[in-house]
Protein backbone atom coordinates (compact mmCIF):
# COMPACT_ATOMS: atom_id res chain seq x y z
CA UNK A 1 0.00 0.00 0.00
CA UNK A 2 1.30 3.29 -0.83
CA UNK A 3 1.85 5.59 1.83
CA UNK A 4 0.13 8.75 1.28
CA UNK A 5 1.37 12.53 2.99
CA UNK A 6 -0.59 14.86 5.19
CA UNK A 7 -0.85 17.62 2.79
CA UNK A 8 -1.24 14.87 0.02
CA UNK A 9 -4.49 13.46 1.56
CA UNK A 10 -5.11 17.09 2.74
CA UNK A 11 -5.76 18.38 -0.94
CA UNK A 12 -7.28 15.12 -1.89
CA UNK A 13 -9.74 15.67 0.09
CA UNK A 14 -10.30 19.56 -0.67
CA UNK A 15 -10.42 18.30 -4.40
CA UNK A 16 -13.34 15.68 -3.58
CA UNK A 17 -14.94 18.48 -2.23
CA UNK A 18 -15.09 20.90 -4.83
CA UNK A 19 -15.27 18.62 -7.44
CA UNK A 20 -18.41 17.45 -5.83
CA UNK A 21 -19.82 20.85 -5.20
CA UNK A 22 -18.94 22.08 -8.33
CA UNK A 23 -21.25 19.07 -9.94
CA UNK A 24 -24.05 20.07 -7.57
CA UNK A 25 -23.99 23.42 -9.05
CA UNK A 26 -24.07 22.17 -12.13
CA UNK A 27 -26.60 19.13 -11.98
CA UNK A 28 -28.94 20.95 -9.54
CA UNK A 29 -28.22 24.65 -8.89
CA UNK A 30 -27.25 23.67 -5.60
CA UNK A 31 -23.56 25.24 -3.72
CA UNK A 32 -23.23 23.55 -0.42
CA UNK A 33 -20.44 25.03 0.43
CA UNK A 34 -22.23 28.69 0.10
CA UNK A 35 -24.98 26.56 1.93
CA UNK A 36 -23.04 25.23 4.98
CA UNK A 37 -21.19 28.88 5.36
CA UNK A 38 -23.97 31.35 4.31
CA UNK A 39 -24.17 32.47 1.00
CA UNK A 40 -21.33 32.70 -1.36
CA UNK A 41 -20.26 36.05 0.17
CA UNK A 42 -19.60 34.51 3.53
CA UNK A 43 -15.89 34.61 5.10
CA UNK A 44 -16.39 31.02 5.66
CA UNK A 45 -17.10 30.01 2.17
CA UNK A 46 -14.36 32.16 0.67
CA UNK A 47 -11.86 30.56 2.79
CA UNK A 48 -13.32 27.20 1.01
CA UNK A 49 -13.07 28.06 -2.10
CA UNK A 50 -9.52 29.51 -1.75
CA UNK A 51 -7.96 27.01 -0.32
CA UNK A 52 -10.21 24.15 -3.30
CA UNK A 53 -8.54 26.68 -5.28
CA UNK A 54 -4.71 26.21 -3.85
CA UNK A 55 -4.79 22.61 -3.81
CA UNK A 56 -5.61 22.89 -7.38
CA UNK A 57 -2.75 24.71 -8.05
CA UNK A 58 -0.77 22.48 -6.02
CA UNK A 59 -1.69 19.18 -7.89
CA UNK A 60 -1.29 21.07 -11.34
CA UNK A 61 2.03 21.80 -9.99
CA UNK A 62 2.87 17.84 -8.74
CA UNK A 63 1.39 16.89 -12.39
CA UNK A 64 3.34 18.57 -14.50
CA UNK A 65 6.55 17.88 -12.33
CA UNK A 66 7.28 21.68 -10.75
CA UNK A 67 6.96 20.27 -7.29
CA UNK A 68 8.72 16.83 -6.06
Amino acid sequence: MMQRSTIGLVVGILLVVGGLNWGLVGLFNMDVVATVFGGTAALGSKVVYVLVGIAAIYKLAKMVGIMK
